[in-house]
């Protein structure tokens, strides 16, 4: 007698099912082969720039965006009370994967725009983690209006530098 005879009904269910979960979580499991700069868009071709500025800024971090936000400050520093716009950048936050540096446009006291001008880049599963995470993060920021903003799941050392960045940013508007 074979033992997947008519006589074990059972058997052949808890194998067909055994099979059939199996299979499900191979193909959950594989992971598809697109190219993650794509979705970032243009804030992809703006951290092209920023992607080389860590070494530049890597161990100090203050004089690289002092000397931008200085540039800024000087042209909208006293406007931006009466409701000109001002641009700041924050400094550069250094995470586990690498530096994360935002700039913020204030304009009638209000954070009008958020940008990550610096982000990790150096391999796909950091690009794809920051094509949802960055335009997440910036949202929050701008209806939060201040640093206090939500983590990102998958995306906490990220998260975290662009908080830090941006508290940096906000103090410099504000200070």
């Amino acid at each position: 007698m074979h033992a997947l005879r008519k006589n074990r009904p059972l058997r052949r269910v808890v194998l067909a099912s055994a099979t059939t979960v199996s299979a499900v979580v191979l193909l959950l499991s594989l992971k598809p082969h697109s190219s993650p700069g794509l979705a970032l868009g243009a804030s992809a071709q703006g951290s092209g720039g920023g992607a080389s500025a860590p070494a530049a800024s890597g161990g100090s971090s203050t004089p690289g965006s002092s000397s931008t936000s200085g540039s800024s400050s000087a042209s909208g520093g006293a406007p931006a009370a009466g409701g000109g716009a001002k641009t700041v950048t924050g400094e550069t936050a250094q995470t586990r994967w690498g530096p994360v540096q935002v700039r913020v446009t204030v304009k009638g006291g209000r954070l009008t725009e958020v940008t990550a001008v610096q982000y990790p880049t150096e391999n796909p599963r950091d690009q794809e983690i920051n094509s949802y995470a960055l335009p997440q993060l910036r949202r929050e920021a701008l209806a939060a209006q201040s640093a206090r903003i939500d983590m990102v799941s998958g995306a906490t050392y990220t998260s975290t530098g662009y908080q830090q960045s941006l508290q940096s940013a906000l103090d410099q508007v504000h200070g």
